[in-house]
């Protein structure tokens, strides 16, 4: 990561209220910091790894997010995750405003899920959270999960 790259972390962590080493985090985990990855499946693109739809009510397109630069895509970043903000009160909570935001606040025991959306449909797309493959995930699964992938950072 170039001393720029971190100053722009560092100005949407400060705006967000949040540790710059939790956005960090979060976006080292989605994309390893790449602006251009891409997800082949969901078509999910950037740094957070927006969704078409997402991008879409942010303005923009996940092509035009493909094409933009570190500190270009970090404006995206931030109008996503802010209206999260002073919701963010923890790694996970950075974490889960980009993969679950209702699970924001909510107890490690919260199982991830919506009307529309199963807990088990959930759990299937993302084998990786269920750490106990009871086909459903917590929010404490989300946590421990991610703490687990941290550690491979360093």
């Amino acid at each position: 990561m170039t001393a720029n790259e971190q100053t722009q972390i560092d100005i949407v962590a400060h705006l967000l209220n949040i540790k710059p080493i939790w956005l960090e985090n979060v976006m080292w985990i989605e994309s390893r910091l790449n602006p251009q990855a891409v997800n082949k499946v969901s078509g999910a693109t950037g740094l957070i790894q927006f969704m078409p739809a997402t991008a879409r009510a942010l303005g923009t397109t996940t092509d035009e997010l493909r094409a933009m630069d570190f500190a270009e895509q970090m404006q995206y970043v931030y109008l996503y995750l802010k209206p999260y903000a002073g919701k963010m009160q923890s790694q996970v909570d950075v974490y889960l405003a980009v993969f679950f935001p209702s699970a924001i606040g909510k107890a490690n025991s919260f199982v991830l899920q919506t009307n529309k959306l199963s807990a088990q449909l959930i759990a299937q797309q993302n084998p990786a959270y269920d750490l106990n493959k009871d086909k459903q995930i917590t929010k404490g699964e989300v946590a421990e999960a991610i703490t687990r992938i941290l550690q491979k950072k360093k």
